[in-house]
């Protein structure tokens, strides 16, 4: 997942694009309601639960493309982190 082009603070647009994942893998339920999903217990998040996860999400990413780019040990807490937060947000897993 690339970083967003979007100015801090305005994530409205991966937002609907989250509801439409959740909607899609899925089905229509009510914030705030959990369902299992591969596996997993997620939660539908609103916007104000899911702005903070995107944005620790992105921070994530950098640190790891920085890793990779410089040949380090990846810690498996980032790791385990990374996956959460993506199955959370209903996107694919890159480790």
């Amino acid at each position: 997942m690339a970083e967003s082009d979007q100015p801090a603070g305005d994530h409205v647009d991966d937002y609907r694009k989250y509801l439409d994942r959740f909607e899609a893998a899925v089905g229509p339920v009510d914030f705030g309601t959990y369902t299992k999903h591969n596996g997993r217990l997620i939660k539908k998040l609103t916007f104000d639960e899911f702005e903070p996860k995107w944005l620790e999400l992105e921070e994530i990413n950098a640190s790891f493309a920085e890793i990779v780019a410089n040949g380090d040990t990846i810690n498996d807490v980032m790791v385990k982190l990374m996956r959460e937060r993506c199955d959370e947000l209903l996107l694919e897993r890159p480790v």
